[in-house]
């Protein structure tokens, strides 16, 4: 059979100690035997480490922030796909999930397809939505409650026993043990994402992860539970290992039947200590720790593009458990010249 040539431009370069999901997602793409590749990396700082890594990107270009404004932003991702006839774009980003949603058909038009979520799907299981996704489809999720501003903290103590987890619209989480704390992470959070800011009922157990692909019928091609082994300071799993739990799996498959979900997404829960479960977030988009469902027998990225490109993708067979990842630094050298070139040039 003869390979399938794509183009493919990627975001989520940054692969620091908050890593995004376009390394591992690249990596995942690079070792199909079926698809033959030019890897486009779309990178919002000159200083993310995917630009630079050797056998991620083909390219890389400099992209601005969707906050620049939608017409700002897609004039640049049309003038690179001029260049380079992108095929499919895989935004690996929740905050630009929603420009590029709402630019799908625009996209189209242009011949860049996309394998996303609709707008729907995406507003449905956000975390100011969560506690009615959670009645809605029947799973359990902790309390939670919106903060447009400082007065509405005295009164958490009526509501919430501490500690409580104080989250962003789109990124972060910090646990805090009385209001001072949660007054110090509102302002911080808030200065970052805006508003509202959500505080969350805090649910002790063991945090395990799904990393799921749905092909927007209800059938779920791909699913990977993981327990997370390591966890850095930012909430992120820095160590991981592949686990058999049934009813994690029936949770994603249940979600992904009844939303029709399209695309990919992880499931953050908490598994208390008398076998409960409560899904406490849901990425709408690939997580970073994505090659570890590579490594353990579900190439997820890989799939997410067939899909992309209208091929027949059948439903992955059961995963190998007790796969293993653990995330390390590496001190990666290059040239001045390099960052000279992307910095100026705005490509690489």
């Amino acid at each position: 059979m003869t390979k399938q040539h794509i183009t493919i431009a990627v975001t989520g370069l940054n692969n620091t100690d908050n890593p995004g999901p376009g390394v591992p997602v690249i990596r995942g793409i690079r070792e199909s035997t079926d698809l033959d590749v030019r890897i486009i990396g779309l990178a919002y700082e000159n200083l993310e480490p995917g630009i630079y890594m050797p056998g991620i990107t083909d390219k890389t270009y400099l992209i601005p922030y969707p906050s620049a404004g939608t017409k700002v932003f897609f004039n640049r991702i049309l003038e690179i796909h001029r260049i380079e006839r992108i095929d499919l774009i895989i935004p690996n980003f929740d905050a630009e999930l929603y420009t590029f949603i709402k630019s799908e058909k625009l996209l189209a038009e242009h011949g860049i397809r996309t394998y996303l979520p609709t707008l729907e799907q995406l507003d449905e299981r956000s975390k100011i939505n969560l506690p009615a996704y959670g009645k809605k489809y029947e799973v359990q999720v902790p309390r939670s409650k919106e903060l447009t501003s400082l007065n509405d903290i005295p009164s958490l103590r009526e509501e919430f026993d501490y500690p409580v987890l104080v989250k962003g619209k789109f990124y972060d989480a910090y646990l805090a043990y009385n209001s001072e704390q949660v007054i110090n992470h509102f302002n911080k959070i808030a200065a970052k994402w805006g508003l509202p800011v959500i505080v969350q009922e805090f649910i002790k157990g063991t945090e395990v992860n799904v990393v799921a692909l749905g092909d927007g019928s209800g059938r779920t091609v791909a699913a990977v539970s993981m327990r997370k082994q390591y966890i850095t300071d930012k909430g992120k799993a820095w160590g991981g290992i592949t686990i058999n739990d049934p009813k994690m799996m029936e949770i994603t498959h249940n979600l992904i039947a009844r939303t029709n979900w399209r695309g990919g997404m992880e499931l953050e829960m908490i598994k208390t200590t008398s076998g409960g479960y409560y899904l406490i977030e849901i990425n709408p988009r690939i997580p970073a720790w994505v090659y570890l469902a590579v490594g353990a027998g579900q190439n997820i990225p890989e799939a997410l593009v067939k899909l992309a490109m209208q091929r027949e993708v059948p439903s992955y067979p059961p995963y190998q458990v007790g796969k293993m990842f653990i995330r390390y630094s590496w001190d990666m050298l290059g040239d001045i010249s390099q960052f000279e070139k992307i910095s100026m040039d705005g490509v690489l």
